[in-house]
């Protein structure tokens, strides 16, 4: 059997992703096949998300199967990633130099937004994605603290201040230009304000994904999110007790409403298992958070316990995926992040950066 193009490309399109869902050929991952008289092989996939930690063992599905047709010789598949930028709200541009904005917000205080993004931006940068986090939340930062810096940021032209890094995460906070103890007495016009500035005037370094953890509620900052900051997506953080999940549920009402897309829910403390016993109990209720998930029809991204070294780890600036990156918990949150990815992956390009601005003028 004479092994041709086709045929390679009609054996991709029976492999699967387990990622996503979808066969390679349907994703439009294949970029490369080439096939010698002597049956070698070699094809070439780029998959839309970031993705280390999963090369190898998706490399090793298409060889076999390639290999496995009659005929075949050498099988070469190299498999990479690229991250592109994708569309968000209509009237709002997407940064030159950010590809994708990512909200992680809440309903409700206390359900631990903060520490699901520090982690979630951690997950995704050890996928191999360049990775930002804005802490938007200006009457309580917490990112400095949760990601183990101190200090103030520099500026070289007195107007733009370069991000603050730690774990391989460019991050900006009002925290860095703060006393931790003064309280900030603003109304809402200086809030946006410092929002804006924040975005717009640190320099990020060609970041994939900028992950913003937002305040709760929502109010002004959520309004000048949706009204000038280009969103990918967002994604929902709640805890399964019902006064959360209320919450919840307008905050991601709140985002229909002003044309961003859900990415999906995370559920915090959704059982508590005994240090000593090992005894499961949901102490905040079960099953709240995959309910509102089925009532809105969003994504279910996954659950995470409440766990002690989780608290302990985001105070000591070290939180999970970087103090145990080999842990349960950390295997959670990056399967959380990976499916976050993916959900933006599957979103539509931006193009709007690709075509230069053309003006009309009468001559």
């Amino acid at each position: 059997m004479r092994i041709t193009e086709d045929l390679i490309r009609q054996t991709l399109s029976a492999q699967i992703d387990p990622n996503t869902g979808t066969d390679y050929v349907s994703a439009k991952n294949v970029r490369q096949i080439s096939v010698t008289a002597d049956g070698d092989i070699s094809v070439r996939i780029v998959l839309g998300y970031p993705a280390n930690s999963q090369l190898v063992p998706l490399s090793e599905q298409i060889r076999s199967a390639l290999a496995a047709l009659p005929g075949a010789g050498k099988v070469d598949v190299q498999m990479t990633f690229e991250v592109v930028a994708h569309v968000v709200q209509r009237g709002v541009k997407v940064m030159p130099n950010v590809k994708n904005i990512i909200a992680v917000a809440s309903g409700k205080g206390g359900v631990g937004k903060s520490t699901t993004a520090a982690n979630l931006a951690l997950a995704l940068a050890a996928e191999g994605a360049a990775v930002g986090l804005l802490d938007a939340d200006i009457y309580g930062p917490s990112q400095p603290m949760m990601m183990g810096i101190s200090g103030q940021p520099e500026t070289t032209d007195g107007k733009t201040m370069e991000p603050m890094e730690n774990h391989g995460i460019q991050v900006s906070s009002i925290g860095f230009m703060i006393d931790p103890d003064e309280p900030m007495v603003w109304r809402g016009p200086l809030v946006q304000q410092a929002l804006q500035q924040l975005l717009t005037q640190t320099n990020w370094r060609n970041l994939d994904y900028l992950i913003i953890d937002m305040p709760p509620g929502t109010g002004d900052v959520q309004l000048t999110l949706s009204q000038k900051v280009p969103v990918t997506g967002a994604v929902i953080v709640t805890t399964p007790q019902d006064v959360a999940l209320l919450d919840a549920r307008k905050g991601l009402r709140m985002f229909e409403k002003v044309d961003i897309p859900i990415l999906g829910v995370v559920e915090n403390m959704s059982m508590h298992i005994c240090s000593n016993c090992g005894h499961a109990e949901h102490i905040f209720g079960q099953g709240g958070a995959e309910k509102m998930c089925a009532d809105f029809g969003v994504d279910f991204l996954g659950s995470l316990p409440l766990n002690l070294q989780i608290r302990e780890q985001a105070d000591a600036g070290k939180p999970t995926v970087v103090a145990e990156p080999d842990g349960q918990v950390a295997a959670i949150y990056k399967a959380i992040a990976r499916k976050v990815a993916v959900r933006v992956a599957q979103k539509a390009k931006d193009m709007s950066l690709k075509f230069p601005t053309i003006t009309v003028q009468n001559t």
